[in-house]
């Protein structure tokens, strides 16, 4: 639970010495328990009884009743997969598989459970192969690195590390999963940089083909895409579609494309959950691009069969190439926002929000914002360079015919809060043809994926995994 990336990729490497340990424990507990047993038989006897044991614990003078402190051993310690001598529990997977759950809304059907656990072991069975070659090439991961993503991470969903450490175990989860798979993603990029980007060569001829063919296909549609990338082979193709479907109910039920792609997809842009940016169809492989030109925002593909094995794709938008397009258009806004007591039913607070719609109308442009939160005792907030097309769909449907000084209708939840957006500015932006640099680092990237995935094959393929 790249994750979850969240993309999933798990945190406990535990020694080997550990299963030892634990197997002398069990033996010991079997045998005083089987001591236990014959004494109590012995007693049952017609003989005398037999002296009371001497207390082998006396000389430690132990409370009876200890406080215990600190956290119990994961129940679950067994090793599920030893990879290179790097071990993977099924705790591991555990945690993994509730971190990928919280990132797609915090269920996940029974009958996908067990496939789950499947791809998420493969999934931390690479993670550990990353690393390990990370390590071999003297990369570190600095414990700091990981707590600036971890802060990150916890900024984002408006959280300390410490309150994200709570949540994740109070869902099943733990920090430890978190961080492990951050510390994967970044030795796998520094790994990419150091082995594979340097020697990746762009040639300039390479670069003005492709502005040379953008400039003749201005108008034309551009798309932003998503994948979700599969292995597979002639041997195991018929495997790899059946899950790929899988993944795909999953995603028409409203699952995190994501989400599912950090977890999930075998390609180096899952990091990003699969984001593969603006791309023409000709810059796509042929099977791919014939199916993008059919697809409409927001709707995701069928598995499609590519080398090396099937992609889903998401089409998030489109555009025109080198075109103006209103939802380009670069805001200055003032979010004025009311809250309602807990508790507030829907009945209560429609008169309010009605009176908070009839004064928004004439707010009377972002000069009258502040007195339009203070007269409904709300608050204000001033955003700049915000892109129409950032925003989500129903307010760009509702914003794109709207003049500087308007206010959008009222929108929100009542335990959120409902605002208003007010128009203080907006700039239409004159599209250009991408510069040199922008179609060197596009190039170079999708060379940088495909060796990226020849070289975790290699990694696969020299590995010495055994299976418990």
């Amino acid at each position: 639970m790249a994750a979850v990336e969240l993309g999933n990729k798990d945190f406990l490497n535990v020694a080997a010495a550990f299963g030892l340990k634990s197997t002398r424990m069990k033996s010991a507990a079997a045998l005083l328990g089987l001591l236990a047993g014959t004494a109590a038989v012995a007693q049952q006897g017609t003989g005398p009884a037999a002296p009371a044991a001497a207390n082998s614990s006396r000389s430690l003078r132990l409370p009876q009743n200890p406080t215990v402190f600190g956290t119990a051993l994961p129940a679950v310690v067994k090793a599920t997969a030893i990879v290179n001598g790097d071990i993977i529990t099924q705790t591991d997977i555990d945690h993994r598989v509730a971190l990928l759950a919280m990132s797609n809304g915090g269920q996940i059907p029974a009958d996908e459970l067990e496939r789950l656990r499947q791809q998420v072991l493969r999934n931390l069975i690479d993670e550990t192969l990353q690393i390990q070659a990370a390590t071999a090439d003297k990369i570190e991961i600095k414990k700091s690195d990981i707590d600036r993503t971890v802060a990150r991470v916890a900024g984002q969903v408006k959280q300390t590390p410490e309150q994200l450490e709570t949540y994740l175990a109070a869902n099943g989860s733990s920090i430890r999963s978190l961080r492990r798979q951050i510390e994967g993603e970044l030795a796998w990029a520094r790994l990419q940089r150091a082995k594979i980007e340097s020697g990746i060569s762009v040639g300039d001829d390479e670069v003005k083909a492709v502005l040379d063919r953008m400039t003749a296909s201005k108008g034309s549609e551009e798309y932003r895409v998503g994948e979700i990338f599969l292995a597979a082979t002639p041997a195991n193709q018929t495997e790899a579609f059946a899950n790929a479907n899988k993944i795909l109910e999953q995603l028409k039920t409203g699952a995190s494309f994501a989400g599912y792609a950090r977890q999930f997809s075998e390609a180096s842009t899952a990091a990003v959950g699969g984001d593969l940016g603006w791309v023409r169809p000709e810059q796509l492989p042929a099977p791919l691009a014939a199916v993008v030109r059919q697809m409409a925002p927001g709707s995701v593909s069928n598995p499609i069969p590519v080398p090396g094995g099937l992609s889903i794709i998401a089409v998030q938008d489109t555009r025109k190439i080198l075109t103006a397009d209103p939802r380009d258009a670069v805001l200055t806004l003032k979010q004025v926002s009311i809250s309602f007591p807990a508790g507030t039913s829907r009945q209560q607070a429609e008169p309010v929000v009605s009176r908070f719609a009839n004064a928004a109308r004439t707010v009377g442009g972002c000069g009258g914002a502040d007195k339009l939160a203070a007269d409904f005792r709300g608050e204000v907030v001033e955003s700049d360079q915000i892109k129409m097309r950032d925003l989500p769909p129903v307010l760009q449907q509702m914003m794109l015919p709207m003049q500087v000084g308007q206010a959008t209708q009222p929108f929100g939840a009542l335990e959120e809060g409902v605002r208003v957006l007010v128009i203080c500015g907006r700039d239409e932006t004159d599209p250009t043809e991408p510069t040199f640099d922008q179609v060197y680092n596009q190039l170079n990237e999708e060379r940088v994926n495909l060796r990226s995935r020849r070289y975790l094959r290699d990694l696969r393929r020299d590995a010495v995994i055994e299976f418990r």
